[in-house]
Parts: structure tokens; sequence; C-alpha cells
């Protein structure tokens, strides 16, 4: 028979390594990368408001990267987004590839790279949102930070990835209004946010550790720059990180 000293050791100890892996998950979760939320959309899609909208309370949120992508596809309907462009259309037709989407639509948003729904519907997107925070694959630890001489320092830690990964930097503005005079949205003043202004692809990530020096202006916009680092075969998203304008 245990004596009441060993049984309350035993107990401390117990308590101990719950409290000790609880501690463990807590740094897990607090050093995890944002959950990277892509909203394509258009000033001249009548549904997009709402999800435009839903977008503008995601990047309120600190664990969530939230990215409005307007493609240009509906420019042709009478009204031309004046942030709408090829790139942002060509990445939702390589999701929909990637995804084995039959079509591409507005408003859509992707999840992390890897899941995707209706923009305009919180109750589709939130259960994406939390099961790609929770995913336990594989992360890079990714860091983004101003020197300085007004450079992008980007750092990506070593680590283990199933394959290459593309490291993309983005500039976007946190929010632009504009008054909509033609289309499907004539009338109204559309608010958008966190508008992707410039993307392109900066460098490869193979598991090493990765270090970019960024002229500051490299990345169009309001000064709010991100950086993502995306496999390549998959389009998961394992690494993001983001700045705000120097002066905010």
């Amino acid at each position: 028979m245990l004596s009441n000293r060993s049984t309350a050791t035993r107990v401390f100890l117990a308590a101990s390594l719950i409290a000790g892996a609880t501690s463990s998950a807590a740094v897990a979760r607090d050093n995890a990368p944002p959950v990277v939320v892509e909203l394509f959309t258009s000033q001249g899609c009548s549904s997009c408001p709402p999800a435009d909208h839903f977008l503008g309370e995601l990047a309120q949120r600190s664990d969530v990267l939230a990215l409005a992508f307007h493609v240009d596809y509906w420019n042709y309907i009478g009204w031309t987004d004046p942030f709408a462009s090829k790139v942002a259309t060509q990445r939702q037709r390589d999701y929909a590839q990637q995804l084995a989407l039959r079509y591409v639509y507005t408003p859509q948003m992707v999840v992390n790279g890897v899941t995707e729904g209706v923009g305009a519907e919180p109750d589709t997107i939130m259960p994406l949102i939390k099961a790609a925070a929770a995913d336990p694959a594989p992360r890079a630890v990714t860091t983004l930070a101003r020197t300085g001489d007004g450079h992008l320092a980007v750092h990506i830690a070593p680590g283990s990835t199933s394959e290459p990964a593309l490291i993309w930097l983005v500039g976007f503005d946190r929010v632009d209004k504009t008054s909509v005079l033609r289309g499907e949205n004539e009338g109204r003043t559309a608010t958008d946010y966190h508008v992707v202004r410039s993307f392109r692809e900066i460098g490869t990530w193979n598991g090493s550790a990765v270090d970019l020096d960024i002229a500051g202006n490299a990345a169009a916009g309001d000064g709010s720059v991100a950086v993502l680092v995306q496999l390549h075969g998959t389009g998961r998203i394992i690494g993001a990180a983001a700045l705000k304008p120097p002066t905010s």
C-alpha cells in the first residue's frame, strides 16, 4: 500500500506534468502563424459587399491574416474595379485547379490555401479557420521586421518540409473607400479591407534558414506588408507574418 506521502507526491508530479503540457501547448499556440484568409472579390459583384464586410471583421483579429484579392473578370459588366488585377484572377484560377473546382466565383474565401467556401457565409468560413488553426502539420516559423534603413528583413527559421515552398511578398492597403458609379453596385460606397496592391515571389524555402533583405518600397500599398510561405505543390500556406505601416 502506498503511503499518504507517496500518493501526494504522485499527485503533485501528475499535476506538474499536466501543467507543463498545458503551458507548452499555450506556447505552441502563441508561436503559431496567423491563419491566412484570402477573399476573391470585386466591386462589380453585387454579392460581394457582405463578404468584404466579413473580411474587415477578420482583419481585426491577431490570429488571422486577411487579404482581399480583387479579380478583373467582373470589369466587363459596367464598372472597372480600381483594385482589380490579372494577378488576383490568376491566383484564384490556380486555387481552382489545385482544389479541383470546376469554376471560379466571387465572393470566395480560401483558408490557408487548402480549403474554400463562400466568403459571405461566416458559418461556412469560421469552422475552416478553426480547423486551420488546429492543424498539426509542420509550420515555417516566419518573422518580418523593418530595419533602420527602412528595408524589410524576412527570416524563416530552419525546419522540416515535405516539398519546396514559395515565399511571397504582399503589399496591401488597410482600408479603401470607393464611390461605385456603374455596374451592379451603382450608387454604393464600397469599403474594402486589406486590399492587395502587389504580390510577388521573393524566394524559396527548402527547410534551411532563409534571410532576405527587401527594399522598403518593394511592396505597393499604404505600407502594410505581409510574407506568405506556401508549399509549391499542395498550395498549403505554412508560414505568414505581417506588418502595419511604419507610421501606425
